[in-house]
């Protein structure tokens, strides 16, 4: 067994980020001695048990350049002073830091980008912030044998980009193992409606939960569940009380994922309405996609690449024609109107769950750490 030591930092709070968890648990079960370095918030979710490392820095701001460069700051000086052979950075706002840190200890780097950072909305007419880092990227990537990132598109404007070896690593779940779930009743659930789900910590601007609100004033016989947060979920929660739609739509905060899975088995549809505003969004493919196909339950997308991709590759749902309130409406109400083709989407979300799972995914990339991390 090696006895290799892996460092993976990432900049969130480590409880909710499937993502992360998978590659540290794949590299200790590949043998190496892996640490995961984030940060804690006061409002972060207790640290599950792990049979890794785990390790969260309280800092003294949340958002704001501040934010970043404390982040950084304390990143490479946990680094410095650490024993490693590699460090995984998870995103672009860790990679100064693990980049300065490995180049001065002569260690490996592995760089995975789990989304088009330079293209997230938040930078959108902040030039000068993306420029800052555009430029570090620029710098680092390059020069990198190899990088991971999420999906096809994303990882051919890397390669266009930086002319590296770009390995793709989806967004995909292990195999969903749950054989008894809860009944509706149990998670206090109507049995008399079909269940919308959004899930998921990124409930953002520009990921269509607003319109989805107000398109639940069209739809009737449904519930429209909300599970997470983000930095509209105050906007919905208000949105919810303004237009009286209390008995439409529930909200409920972050929670962990064996427990949110209960939920989601519960649903008829899950949706993924993220809007082509930017390019970022453009290439998503978020982890809920095929958490709601580990679930067995329909999909329904707007019509972005990547997305529209799966859905209709493997035809577990439908994708509507736009992310206005009158369409989303009209589609929801055309999928919960046709009970035979919502239980074959269904069957075909059970069917293709045994195929995007993490057990066939994560073999290219055990491959790839084996042949460079040794």
């Amino acid at each position: 067994m090696s006895s290799m030591k892996i460092i993976s930092a990432v900049i969130n709070d480590l409880v909710t980020d499937q993502r992360v968890h998978r590659s540290c648990m794949l590299m200790h079960e590949m043998g190496y001695d892996v640490t995961l370095i984030g940060r804690r918030l006061p409002d972060s979710l207790p640290m599950p048990a792990r049979p890794y490392s785990c390790i969260r820095m309280r800092l003294p701001f949340r958002k704001g350049p501040a934010f970043y460069a404390v982040f950084n700051v304390h990143l490479f000086f946990r680094l410095l002073f650490s024993r490693f052979d590699a460090v995984w950075a998870n995103d672009l706002d860790t990679l100064w830091a693990s980049r300065l840190a490995t180049k001065l200890k002569g260690k490996k780097l592995v760089f995975d980008s789990h989304e088009y950072f330079t293209g997230v909305p938040e930078l959108e007419g902040r030039p000068r912030v993306q420029k800052f880092w555009k430029r570090i990227e620029s710098r680092i990537v390059p020069k990198l044998p190899f990088m991971i990132t999420v999906n096809d598109s994303i990882a051919d404007l890397f390669r266009k980009e930086y002319n590296i070896p770009v390995l793709v690593v989806r967004n995909v779940p292990l195999r969903n193992t749950i054989k008894n779930p809860k009944t509706r009743a149990e998670l206090g659930l109507p049995n008399d409606k079909k269940i919308l789900l959004v899930q998921g910590r990124g409930i953002n601007i520009d990921r269509g939960v607003e319109e989805m609100v107000l398109a639940m004033k069209q739809v009737e016989g449904a519930l429209l569940l909300i599970i997470g947060g983000g930095d509209v979920f105050p906007v919905i929660q208000k949105m919810v009380a303004d237009e009286k739609l209390q008995d439409k739509v529930i909200t409920m905060a972050p929670m962990n994922r064996e427990y949110l899975m209960q939920y989601t088995m519960a649903a008829d549809i899950g949706l993924t309405l993220d809007k082509d505003t930017n390019i970022n969004y453009r290439f998503s493919l978020p982890n809920k996609i095929f958490d709601y196909i580990q679930a067995g339950i329909a999909v329904m997308c707007t019509n972005l690449v990547e997305v529209a991709k799966i859905v209709n590759t493997y035809a577990v749902g439908t994708v509507t024609a736009s992310s206005d309130p009158d369409a989303l409406a009209a589609t929801v109400n055309k999928m919960i109107s046709d009970e035979a083709q919502l239980n074959e989407w269904k069957n075909n979300s059970s069917k293709v769950s045994a195929i995007l799972c993490w057990e066939n995914e994560s073999r290219e990339l055990n491959e790839k750490l084996r042949e460079y991390l040794g």
